[in-house]
């Protein structure tokens, strides 16, 4: 219960991150897309350093979360993040949810939850080396890689949805470096002697860049499902890999692919929800 709690609390802290930072990013210049001048920038954003602090929040609440509970458990808490966000959308933006984003967010939350539950992904008790890291870590570097030609090649909400997935990829590796860095550091003296520390700061790092560019190339509506959506299903494929963990399939596939089919369907209606349309146009014409 412990870790429930501490992964609830991070969760709220990631969706208010997500509103602060999407808040100061819609106002950055266009030509400041995939340039470190777009960081110098959104610095000067009280906003943005506010969605920073949040975000550290919730790296702290879900490191703590992982100290008394595995990544499979952890990891798909997190999906409530995407309705909390919506709510602190309502209130930073002050844009008034109707029945159809309610229903859009329901739709989509039941269907990430049917996933993660018809997977049930259990812990497992791997301790991955090295050689497993190596492997994990040029996967990514690979999979990121692929998402930014996709994105280049695509224009608004696309691209930015495309960047979200990239970034949920990003944090969700972040989460498997940071369950292992949970197990290495064994007290405070070993803290900077522990490469998985390093290794969890870089990728939280370029993790947090991608996140941007996502943020400044379309609205929060086309960026948050699929960040949401990335991280604990990626997070799923770096337990079972890294960890161990086991998932159900078989025919438990069936309800998986019917879960997704309501992720999509759930995030179709949310991009056409009016209210959100309407704080589309408006971060458009900022």
């Amino acid at each position: 219960m412990i870790a429930v709690a501490l992964a609830v609390l991070a969760a709220a802290s990631n969706a208010l991150a997500s509103v602060l930072q999407r808040r100061a990013a819609r106002t950055a210049p266009a030509g400041q897309a995939f340039r470190l001048g777009l960081i110098a920038y959104l610095m000067h954003r009280p906003a943005w350093l506010g969605g920073i602090a949040a975000l550290i929040g919730g790296f702290a609440f879900q490191a703590a979360a992982l100290m008394f509970g595995g990544l499979s458990l952890v990891q798909p808490i997190l999906v409530v993040e995407l309705p909390l966000t919506m709510v602190f959308i309502g209130r930073v933006f002050r844009v008034r949810l109707d029945r159809r984003s309610w229903l859009a967010v329901g739709v989509l939350t039941a269907g990430l939850a049917m996933l993660l539950l018809g997977a049930r992904p259990s812990e497992g008790h791997q301790i991955p080396g090295r050689a497993m890291w190596a492997v994990a870590t040029l996967v990514t570097l690979g999979l990121v890689a692929l998402l930014l030609t996709a994105a280049r090649l695509a224009t608004g909400a696309g691209r930015a949805a495309i960047l979200g997935v990239a970034a949920g990829l990003g944090f969700s590796f972040t989460a498997a470096l940071m369950k292992q860095a949970v197990r290495d550091v064994e007290h405070p003296a070993t803290l900077l002697t522990t490469w998985t520390v390093y290794a969890m700061i870089l990728a939280g790092l370029v993790s947090l860049f991608l996140l941007q560019n996502a943020f400044q190339s379309g609205s929060l509506v086309a960026v948050q499902p699929a960040l949401t959506v990335a991280d604990p299903v990626a997070s799923i494929g770096y337990g079972v890999g890294l960890f161990g963990e086991t998932i159900r399939l078989g025919a438990w596939s069936v309800l998986e692919i019917f879960a997704i089919g309501l992720i999509v369907y759930g995030s179709t209606l949310l991009a056409q929800s009016p209210p959100f349309r309407r704080h589309k146009v408006m971060a458009a014409g900022t």
